[in-house]
């Protein structure tokens, strides 16, 4: 029963949801917004690619914000801010905080539970040094106070689309990218955005699951 069930749901194209986290093991954010100071049309105007920040910590609303605008939950079905084929979601959100980059959160890199809008603490420490490392060598992210690290579990999507699930992925990261670019724009902020990394170091200074593929890192924080 226990392997027929799951079955059963994709068949009939019903969404399906990582399980949620055990709530002891969670740091829960502050509701997000659902109305801002700026216009999306302003937003979109502004956004530029940032490589320098400003020394300050970010509180732990705005941080609910950018999370959530980048994988948030919108509705009760499960469907996120961002666009994904079938519903399939093959995303994994990671957030890197720095040393005192986040009021109220210790350094450490911590998992998106968009099930929970919620934090899950993987490993303890600013890493952001490592990151930089495993991005070629660019010193400049390290100054931002957190870094948003896109990965994706293709086989949620492949799963039903065969390779061609693989760009669709590709294509939901540049969506939920752009959720986080404008998102910062509308609070004041502003992110940067770095595909170029060795894979396998990046994955090895987050000990990333295997199946969570590194896609993408955008620091973000204050101009």
């Amino acid at each position: 029963m226990n392997l027929i069930w799951p079955m059963l749901m994709v068949a009939c194209g019903i969404l399906l949801q990582p399980p949620a986290a055990p709530a002891a093991e969670l740091i829960r954010l502050p509701q997000p917004s659902l109305k801002g100071s700026m216009s999306v049309e302003e937003a979109l105007h502004k956004r530029r690619t940032v490589r320098l920040f400003a020394s300050r910590s970010l509180d732990l609303k705005q941080l609910s914000q950018l999370l959530w605008a980048t994988q948030g939950i919108t509705d009760p079905r499960g469907y996120r801010t961002a666009a994904s084929a079938g519903a399939t979601y093959p995303l994994e959100i990671y957030l890197l905080a720095g040393e005192r980059g986040v009021a109220d959160l210790p350094p450490g890199l911590y998992r998106y539970r968009p099930e929970n809008h919620a934090l899950e603490l993987s490993i303890k420490g600013d890493l952001r040094a490592e990151v930089a490392r495993a991005c070629l060598s660019q010193s400049w992210m390290a100054d931002a106070p957190v870094m948003v690290v896109f990965t994706a579990e293709f086989k949620r999507c492949t799963a039903r689309y065969g390779n061609r699930g693989v760009m669709y992925t590709h294509m939901e990261v540049g969506h939920a990218g752009q959720s986080l670019f404008l998102q910062a724009e509308a609070l004041g902020m502003g992110a940067g955005i770095v595909g170029a990394f060795t894979d396998q170091a990046l994955s090895q200074a987050l000990k990333l699951p295997k199946e969570h593929e590194p896609l993408l890192v955008m620091p973000v924080g204050y101009k």
